[in-house]
């Protein structure tokens, strides 16, 4: 039995965000770590020198002296600094493998988003390859997502999935194991964060990190309008006196930060809409749409998506994890027939 496990082929799954890049080996959720890096300037060399990877670095945003800076290499889930995010993920794959008993390059699959760039793809590519991967595999984050929510996409039904990430929105509709349309919107659960940090200073004269912007979003955030009042305490420093000071946010307020964004993810689905042919708009009205992502646990996401598209919103069992645990079932798929959705350039 061990040395049957031992020779086993090495298959990681990997979902490469903006804010987590979460692994699965074989199978199993191994990894589940910030997209953080944090660096530090070497004296006399060019070259930046990582010191902390995930969560130790994670706990450094903001919190840094001068010599330090933690970063994240992912903007809009596509690489913005090559360099640092070829070292974060040698550090993640490195990790997993020194878990196991197995000693061979693995295979790897990357999840992306629908609008990455040739150039894009590439870098993410080379990344994986750089990081010791023996072959590399890309796979479209709505088809990954789809996947991973169970949905039955090799069927000739149409089915919609909106997968809210910290990057990006990626809407995909799917039949037959291919993408009828599929689109990338660079505005999601960062941009949430962001627009409560620009509210909490506009309108309570508060200065808040992203930290806390994520916070009040997960405590008291809504989407929707609700009878319910719910509100929460937080501490930020003053813009008139620089001194720290307290201020109470709403799920109406957090409601009100949101408005740009949530409209932007709501005409965006609409356009799709717009754009499927009527025999799959017409199985979509049937089916409903399928939430995943972190975005997806926003509270009241569904009955907006309802009151502004008419159209029943699911979430997915396991929204955090359904587009990397696609990828894993994707890699299973590789010696199939079905493998259109999958490319390997």
């Amino acid at each position: 039995m061990f040395t049957l496990n031992l020779f086993k082929p090495k298959c990681l799954s990997i979902d490469l965000g903006t804010v987590n890049t979460l692994i699965y080996l074989n199978g199993e959720l191994v990894l589940d770590e910030p997209s953080v890096v944090a660096i530090r300037d070497e004296p006399g060399s060019l070259e930046k020198i990582v010191i902390a990877v995930g969560k130790e670095a994670k706990n450094m945003l903001g919190r840094t002296p001068g010599s330090i800076e933690a970063i994240r290499p992912m903007k809009d889930g596509v690489i913005a600094d090559f360099s640092i995010t070829k070292k974060m993920l040698q550090h993640f794959i490195r990790q997993v493998l020194n878990q196991s008993f197995f000693s061979s390059s693995p295979d790897i699959l990357i999840c992306v988003p629908c609008g990455a760039t040739q150039v894009e793809r590439r870098a993410i590519k080379e990344s994986a390859v750089e990081a010791g991967a023996r072959n590399v595999f890309l796979i479209d984050e709505p088809i990954a997502a789809a996947l991973g929510a169970g949905m039955e996409i090799s069927e000739s039904e149409g089915h919609m999935v909106i997968d809210i990430g910290g990057g990006t929105t990626e809407i995909g509709i799917m039949s037959l194991n291919g993408v009828v349309y599929a689109d990338s919107l660079r505005v999601a659960g960062d941009s949430f964060n962001e627009s409560i940090v620009k509210y909490v200073r506009d309108k309570h004269d508060t200065i808040i990190g992203e930290i806390t912007g994520e916070k009040i979003k997960e405590e008291v955030g809504s989407a929707f309008k609700s009878k319910t009042i719910k509100k929460k305490t937080y501490v930020g420093r003053s813009v008139l006196t620089g001194l720290p000071t307290e201020f109470i946010m709403t799920n109406t307020q957090v409601l009100e930060a949101l408005k740009m964004p949530l409209s932007a993810i709501i005409g965006a689905v609409r356009t799709a809409l717009e754009q499927t042919p009527p025999e799959l708009a017409s199985d979509i009205a049937k089916n409903g749409v399928m939430l995943t992502g972190g975005g997806a646990l926003l509270e009241g996401l569904g009955r907006l998506i309802k009151d502004q598209t008419n159209l029943d919103a699911h979430i997915a069992e396991n929204p955090l994890t359904c587009v990397v645990s696609g990828g894993d079932i994707a890699l299973g798929l590789i010696n199939k027939n079905s493998m259109s959705f999958l490319s390997s350039e």
